[in-house]
């Protein structure tokens, strides 16, 4: 009876507050933007779009393999990409309906099409379809014609030992800002005389680049190299060479607004582990999310498609704090929003004006950096920003929240794959404030899942969930990717 009493409140709940700035939000981005979008999208690569009958892989080209690597959806029209991503979210949500109604009572139970017990709405489609990347990672290793220093990307696995990097020219999501710097990169490393580094252990120093860019057409390269045994006065003469060639000669043509240079002999490391050497121009490159502008530095975090993330901010900016006017109440919200694995600030800032207070969490300190700087560049002065690990700073936070007793708590958390930790979610579900949460995940069949769950069980003081518990209410697929599988979930629990 619970059940169902939470169904009808949900179905209430979105009729009164959200269906209809949602499909406002819906109507906008997919007319005007689009019309916009098939503007200056590149031209169709119909040499590469080939009928769906089954072919074996040495009938496809090697771009072809490439592009069912990156864009596995490359073949299909863009309604029916919908239509596959909207069928996959609804079996996960369909999944989260059985965990919640006792039907499937493990995540590793056989797979079971439950009833919905709340509203799955249909994906949000991206205002931009092709070239829509504004960061891309090109690695360097042995392409078609066994030349190791290829950059680009990887057909085959490491682990089978078939490794082969193609160029990346043809695929659907890529501008062709970053393809060009791909392809002077390769120039210059086959002009270094140092070797690309394709296992640490076998010695090689150039590593992959990536290329960030804003709708402003400014392009950023940041150059990843293993410095092995060479000198530090030897590493100063290959940056010389590096800047030289992006600056003067004939990687000029990229008109590079940033080039950064970072040595490490890590797979991957921060900015504070090894500094991001700025060899030329400008330390950041700036960008617009619904009329806030935001400073992106050489590694923090920001959406990759920036169209598509107006369509994700505006909907999670609607469901943590619905605009009285939209949602036909006159009542303002006020109150706090607490913003867990914030960024650089994005979902705050752009929430700010409806709130009285925003409370952000970010592990990478130089994200918070640009976060706060954002606050500023855009006079937002209701903003505080806290780095570390959410699972440490959560708790202090919760129990300042509950001693101030400041009004009603919203909560949106945003975080990695891995999902979060289990005393985020503890502190989360044990602070009676927070009586909406809303949870973007690029993988809710994943460990989201189990957040998920713990949100919404019952009391269990064994596991020091003693609070009460959410219920799911609504999910909102936005399309951040298309021509791949992947789309953000926006899920949002009330209590």
């Amino acid at each position: 009876m619970a059940l169902a009493a939470a169904q009808t409140r949900s179905v209430l709940f979105i009729k009164r507050k959200y269906l209809h700035a949602l499909r406002k939000t819906c109507l906008w981005f997919s007319t005007n933007d689009t019309i916009l979008a098939d503007q200056r999208k590149p031209p169709p690569k119909t040499h590469l779009r080939k009928s769906q009958n089954k072919t074996t892989l040495t009938d496809l080209s090697w771009e072809e393999r490439l592009s069912d690597v990156v864009t596995p959806l490359w073949r299909l029209s863009y309604d029916e990409q919908l239509e596959l991503k909207l069928k996959h979210q609804e079996r996960i949500m369909s999944q989260l309906s059985g965990y919640l109604s006792g039907e499937l009572q493990s995540q590793s139970s056989l797979p079971v099409r439950t009833k919905l017990s709340f509203p799955v709405l249909p994906v949000l489609p991206s205002p931009v379809r092709d070239g829509y990347r504004n960061k891309s990672t090109f690695s360097v290793n042995r392409g078609v014609d066994g030349n190791p220093k290829t950059v680009g990307f990887y057909v085959g696995t490491g682990k089978k030992g078939n490794i082969v990097c193609v160029n990346g020219d043809h695929l659907l999501n890529m501008p062709e800002k970053h393809t060009r710097v791909a392809r002077c990169y390769q120039d210059f490393i086959r002009l270094s005389s140092l070797e690309p580094c394709l296992l640490f252990h076998t010695g090689g120093h150039w590593r992959e680049v990536t290329v960030r860019t804003n709708e402003e057409g400014h392009t950023m390269a940041i150059v990843y190299f293993h410095p092995q045994t060479l000198t530090p006065e030897e590493v100063v003469v290959h940056k010389a060479e590096l800047l030289d060639y992006f600056t003067r000669g004939p990687g000029s043509v990229c008109q590079l607004h940033s080039l950064f240079f970072q040595e490490s002999a890590m797979t991957r490391c921060t900015h504070e582990q090894s500094p991001y050497q700025l060899l030329h121009g400008q330390p950041h490159i700036y960008e617009e999310q619904l009329g806030f502008k935001f400073r992106i530095s050489a590694d923090a975090f920001f959406q990759v498609n920036q169209a598509a993330a107006e369509v994700l901010y505006s909907t999670v900016r609607q469901l943590c704090i619905p605009n009285p006017e939209e949602g036909g109440e006159r009542t303002q919200f006020g109150g706090t929003l607490l913003d867990v694995c914030c960024g650089t600030g994005a979902i705050g800032i752009i929430t700010s004006p409806r709130v009285d207070r925003i409370i952000g969490i970010e592990l990478i300190e130089q994200a918070v950096e640009d976060a706060r700087h954002n606050a500023a560049l855009n006079n937002v002065l209701n903003c505080e920003f806290i780095p570390g690990k959410a699972e440490v700073a959560l708790p202090g936070v919760m129990s300042q929240l509950s001693s101030a007793g400041g009004g009603p708590v919203a909560a949106v958390v945003n975080p990695a794959r891995a999902g979060l930790h289990y005393r985020v979610v503890r502190a989360l579900r044990n602070q009676p404030n927070i009586r909406r949460l809303v949870y973007v995940s690029c993988k809710p069949d994943g460990d989201a899942m189990r957040n998920f769950r713990e949100l919404c069980c019952a009391p269990d003081p064994m596991k020091k969930l003693t609070g009460e518990a959410f219920s799911p209410t609504l999910a909102v697929p936005v399309d951040m990717f298309p021509h791949t599988p992947h789309c953000e979930l926006v899920l949002l629990f009330e209590r």
